[in-house]
């Protein structure tokens, strides 16, 4: 699995990191909940594990943030603060699961696999929507309005990025990264190219246009 870890104190993040890494995950670490809200919202992890008190945004808020954007992370939720009321509160705001501190390593771990196998037993998305914009992944089809809309493969590569990430920002690296699989700029006007082809395919024709230029972030498909 691949980890994020959002953890302030030094020394519980040190143990976490090796603990991880010896049972074999690939771990990335936070030090304040706004980080790790960044980095969460990459939606590259298999699970997170958040400690409730943190610097700069609170584990609960970056949670509920994440949930809003419809990022749906596992999350394990780490903290001090273990009677009923803290728990119940913890798991309302979005938490999938809690844990008091102090903790096993292996009790942590246990739940953390539980995590993974759940969200692995789920079937498998086979249709993206956002408004009118329909998108069928086993048939390989977009609709909107009911009118088909046929795509060239990267377009429906960049389409389908977008709309899995509906609601949110999507920066330039992270379609580099995820449509091209470049992980370096490659200083050309790419992207702007397929924008630009792909909202005159499911936006030119129809009277809500979808698909938002976000000035000095990226680009981000939802309906408002």
């Amino acid at each position: 699995m691949r980890v994020l870890v959002v953890e302030d104190d030094r020394e519980a993040a040190s143990w976490l990191l090796k603990g991880l890494k010896e049972a074999g995950h690939i771990v990335d670490l936070a030090s304040d909940g706004e980080t790790g809200l960044a980095l969460a919202r990459e939606a590259v992890h298999d699970a997170i594990i958040m400690d409730r008190m943190l610097p700069r945004m609170d584990g609960l808020s970056a949670i509920e943030t994440l949930r809003g954007e419809g990022i749906m992370t596992p999350v394990l939720i780490l903290s001090a603060l273990d009677d009923v009321d803290d728990k119940v509160s913890g798991l309302r705001s979005g938490g999938d699961d809690y844990l008091g501190k102090p903790y096993a390593f292996a009790e942590l771990l246990a739940r953390l696999e539980g995590l993974h196998r759940r969200r692995a037993s789920e079937p498998p998305l086979t249709r993206l929507k956002v408004a009118d914009l329909e998108m069928d992944l086993l048939a390989r089809t977009v609709h909107r309005a009911g009118k088909a809309i046929l795509l060239q493969p990267r377009e429906f590569k960049l389409l389908e990025y977008l709309m899995r990430n509906a609601g949110r920002v999507v920066t330039r690296t992270m379609l580099l990264e995820n449509v091209w699989d470049y992980h370096f700029d490659p200083q050309t006007n790419v992207i702007d190219v397929h924008i630009s082809r792909l909202r005159s395919k499911i936006d030119k024709d129809f009277g809500q246009p979808l698909l938002q230029t976000v000035r000095g972030a990226g680009y981000s498909i939802r309906a408002d």
